[in-house]
């Protein structure tokens, strides 16, 4: 029993740390992931309860800026790129049709552009055209 506890409270300090207070979506899922990976069930359960609890470390603007640039993005008058089926986390956007954006220097995003696809705002690696995050 207690090595149950020590392996759920060293879980749930090193997903606090990898985390650290970034956006939500996605949290719970890969917390439950990591921690079955370590510890089993338990550990999944335990993951999935810290992950919803503090987000997860693939969203690059956390929770301080997203809503910040989500108000940016949607104020500039730009046109959006419709994409057949879901935009997702991972798509690549096509070569045509599609204009990219620079991200202003406040976001401290190096190496990203944004566009608006669906009418979404979406961040995107631009050599391969893949989006990485969503803004919602």
């Amino acid at each position: 029993m207690r090595t149950t506890f020590s392996l759920a409270l060293t879980l749930a300090v090193g997903l606090a740390t990898t985390a650290q207070g970034q956006g939500l979506a996605r949290g719970s899922q890969d917390g439950a992931e990591r921690g079955g990976n370590i510890a089993g069930p338990l550990g999944a359960a335990v993951g999935s309860a810290i992950g919803g609890a503090v987000g997860t470390a693939n969203e690059i603007l956390g929770i301080d800026r997203r809503e910040r640039f989500r108000i940016y993005t949607l104020a500039e008058p730009r046109p959006s790129f419709a994409l057949k089926g879901t935009v997702r986390v991972g798509t690549v956007l096509p070569r045509d049709g599609v204009v990219y954006y620079d991200v202003p220097p406040e976001f401290a995003l190096q190496g990203l552009n944004y566009t608006i696809v669906n009418g979404r705002p979406v961040l995107v690696e631009p050599g391969t055209r893949r989006i990485v995050e969503i803004i919602e």
